[in-house]
């Protein structure tokens, strides 16, 4: 009886065995991406399927929340951080304990963890912060702008994250909308072509998979154009708004970068939160399943934008329900819900179960949430890799960002006659002043989404080169550089040989941008004026878009508009100073007044300051 015992212990030990080592092709590197996905969705329940179409904020996912509700993905919301100036290791380690709960789930399926890195990894303390789009579309330079991606994919997963809410494709065409920085030009083309940086974050899609969602290892990052469609043309440039155009024009202007981002293996695009035509995007089958996954044949994933499902409804939220059938069944697969997760999840789970919504468009959204997953590695490579800790801020980037202002400079004027240019400014003076809030500021510089969500003026949020330290390290030892921000009678009475004046917008994102007068902001103005009375001045424009200039180009003998350049303020040295000529040009039409909005280049009444592609060079030293 007892060795029957044992043969019936041997026998079950065997069989557990047996099963516990069971052939799972999903979890097989060697087999094809389809043959995974479609071996993991077979096993899936209808929980475990909902969960992965379900995206929450950093702050609510613990490890014991998303493996009781098999969360898929987790966000960072702007300035959404483990701890204030946290370092790379603090990051990963933090999404290292979400994966550890993703992964002990019965299908063990990671999350995605994604964030915005719209200039740079531009949550984090001391990345290094770029350009934003604005100027990147003043370069005219896709290889650069490939540079940036690739540079920014690796300052990401030096935090141990995959995914990024970049690039923003948006067509700006009304410079009032407070998200215009965030386009890299009005010229549909100028987008185009620097749809390049998905190429730099992802990788280099392989010819035989184009339109396929791509990416290329664990130093790459998946991407998202964003925001599906027409963000940028809304009603007088208000944000989230009514996008008013035919379909020719929504489809031959706001279109055509996500037909390029679809070619280069884009493997996610963001719906946006506006309107069309009076239909809400989130809500737009048409746009989302027809056109976007039918026509062009899109192969990723769609996500919401921030509660965007909750938006589709005036007040948002007032009929989660409805919100939640309209904008999974016009297509979005995965929804950034980001804090009602068990609301969405409960009210999604019912209206399965009562076929209000059918169970092919949950598999298709699952299918395409796993199709990326397994295409970028994220089974092979779920954890952070500990070795790339030092790519964030790294020199190498910080130089690349310094080349990006650089070319990103436009010169607008050059002395009161052209025969007697200021610029290049001599670095051997006697004494030269520097005047304005936007001299010796970092947090202006850099604009919003820095740091924070909104951005924040000063100099104490991260580490970077203001542009006074840029021109104090290139002038000759022997010229005295007096800095005043705000110069009184006292300082402007003394006698210099010329001025740089730094004045612009204080950083904003979105809603909080939109701006119906376009001034530059008090005191501006006024220093620009009372500066340039008493001696030889440039002006340097610090700002999200175009502003009202006219009333003061008579004062200045130079004017230079910087956009919004990030951390590395030395390349509007190098460039002042002739160390580097000015190349840039501009992206965007420079408006005389706001009467004249919207107006872009090829419109019947066009009468700017300045020209599309309008920009003034000189030769650089160097």
């Amino acid at each position: 009886m007892a060795s029957l015992q044992k043969i019936t212990i041997v026998l079950m030990l065997c069989l557990v065995a047996s099963v516990g080592a069971e052939y799972l092709k999903y979890k097989d590197p060697k087999q094809p991406v389809a043959v995974r996905v479609k071996d993991l969705l077979s096993r899936m329940t209808l929980a475990e399927k909902i969960g992965q179409m379900t995206q929450i904020e950093r702050e609510n996912a613990t490890a014991d929340v998303l493996a009781k509700y098999f969360i898929g993905s987790v966000l960072s919301g702007g300035g959404s951080v483990p701890a204030p100036q946290a370092s790379a290791q603090t990051w990963a380690s933090m999404v290292t304990e979400m994966q550890k709960g993703a992964l002990s789930t019965r299908l063990g399926i990671p999350i995605i963890y994604g964030i915005d890195a719209v200039h740079g990894h531009n949550n984090v303390y001391k990345a290094t912060i770029f350009p934003h789009n604005i100027g990147l579309g003043a370069t005219r330079d896709p290889d650069l702008v490939k540079r940036i991606g690739e540079a920014t994919a690796l300052e990401v997963r030096a935090t141990g994250i995959p995914y990024v809410f970049a690039p923003c494709v948006a067509v700006c065409r009304d410079p009032r909308w407070g998200r215009c920085y965030e386009s890299y030009s009005e010229d549909p083309t100028v987008v185009q072509s620097l749809t390049s940086l998905i190429s730099g974050l992802q990788g280099e899609v392989p010819a035989d998979s184009a339109g396929r969602p791509y990416v290329a290892g664990s130093k790459n990052v998946a991407a998202c154009a964003k925001h599906y469609v027409g963000d940028g043309g809304t009603y007088m440039g208000i944000n989230e708004n009514n996008t008013i155009i035919s379909t020719h024009g929504l489809l031959s202007i706001h279109m055509p970068p996500y037909y390029n981002s679809i070619i280069r293996g884009v493997s996610t695009v963001m719906v946006s939160y506006s309107s069309w035509n009076g239909v809400k995007m989130h809500a737009n089958h048409f746009l989302v399943t027809d056109y976007l996954k039918n026509t062009l044949k899109f192969r990723g994933f769609v996500i919401s934008d921030w509660q965007g499902i909750d938006r589709i409804t005036s007040p948002p939220h007032a009929n989660y329900s409805y919100s939640i059938e309209a904008g999974i069944g016009a297509g979005i697969d995965m929804i950034m819900v980001p804090y009602t997760y068990t609301e969405f999840i409960d009210d999604l789970t019912t209206q399965v179960q009562n076929k209000v919504i059918p169970m092919s468009r949950i598999d298709d959204a699952v299918y395409r949430i796993l199709r990326v997953k397994f295409t970028m590695g994220l089974f092979e490579n779920p954890y952070p890799d500990a070795s790339l800790a030092g790519e964030l801020g790294k020199q190498e980037h910080r130089d690349l960002a310094r080349e990006a202002v650089r070319k990103s400079l436009v010169l607008l004027k050059n002395g009161k006659s052209s025969s007697a240019p200021l610029l290049p400014l001599p670095k051997k003076a006697g004494k030269i002043l520097v005047a304005g809030s936007h001299a010796d500021n970092l947090g202006n510089q850099c604009g919003g989404w820095t740091i924070t969500w909104q951005g924040e003026s000063g100099n104490n949020n991260t580490i970077g080169t203001t542009i006074l330290s840029g021109i104090k390290a290139t002038v000759d030892p022997s010229t005295q550089v007096v800095y005043s921000e705000s110069p009184d009678s006292t300082v402007l009475a003394d006698k210099y040989d010329y001025a740089i004046v730094a004045v612009g917008e204080p950083p904003y994102a979105e809603t909080f941008g939109d701006n119906l007068n376009l001034t530059i902001p008090a005191p501006g103005p006024s220093v620009i004026q009372s500066v340039c009375k008493v001696t030889k001045c440039v002006v340097v424009l610090i700002s999200g878009r175009p502003l009202v200039v006219e009333p003061y180009l008579g004062d200045m003998d130079a004017f230079v508009a910087a956009w919004l350049p990030g951390t590395e303020g030395q390349g509007v040295a190098d460039v002042l100073f002739g160390d580097y000529g000015f190349t840039g040009k501009l992206s965007r039409t420079w408006f005389r007044s706001v009467d004249q909005l919207p107006m872009n280049v090829g419109d019947a009444h066009y009468d700017p300051v300045f020209p599309f592609g309008y920009g003034l060079t000189t030769k650089g030293a160097k």
